[in-house]
């Protein structure tokens, strides 16, 4: 009884831990409120912030700026590359602008004010598939190589030495994926 007490209680905090972690999340566009500016150099672009960052479908992102000297323009790639500000796909304008990813994959915004684009304010956003979702879950670790002998079960146990086992691998897998007692 003890046993299956204890599994639920495993699975429950499991489940938890997924869905608390898995909500999408807003991000504020290089972590500040002045963020969408003309870099001072390439190791302030925008683009260092968004490659640190791991963005799901169902997050978005936010930016703040005077609207009545910049915009936010999101564009194809080759208008990002180019820094085409005619033809966006979406222009934002009112100082305070979000945006909701709906898909995985890239995304490409400018700078709508002159010449800014050309001087480096713009980023790409690459958005994880949806397969990757959970956050917060490491893949497992590499199998450890071990030169030790294997145990071979004797005859007359009473299996109390395969559970005593079975319980710290339990909980040795469990202090890996960091989980704490």
């Amino acid at each position: 009884m003890a046993s299956m007490s204890s599994s639920l209680l495993f699975f429950s905090t499991f489940l938890l831990i997924s869905s608390i972690s898995s909500e999408a999340k807003d991000f504020l566009v290089g972590g500040s409120t002045d963020s969408w500016k003309i870099p001072t150099s390439t190791s302030d672009s925008l683009n260092k912030w968004a490659e640190a960052n791991r963005f799901q479908v169902g997050d978005s992102l936010v930016w703040r700026y005077e609207a009545a000297k910049d915009s936010v323009l999101q564009v194809t790639r080759e208008d990002y590359l180019s820094c085409n500000t005619s033809n966006p796909i979406a222009a934002h304008k009112d100082g305070t602008t979000v945006v909701s990813f709906h898909r995985s994959g890239a995304y490409y915004f400018v700078s709508g004010a002159e010449g800014a684009c050309q001087k480096g304010q713009k980023m790409i956003v690459v958005v994880m598939s949806e397969r990757h979702a959970l956050r917060g879950i490491s893949p497992a670790p590499a199998p450890v190589d071990y030169e030790g002998p294997a145990i071979a079960p004797t005859s007359g146990s009473n299996g109390v030495a395969v559970v005593k086992r079975g319980v710290l691998g339990a909980l040795v897998v469990l202090g890996m994926m960091g989980f704490a007692f």
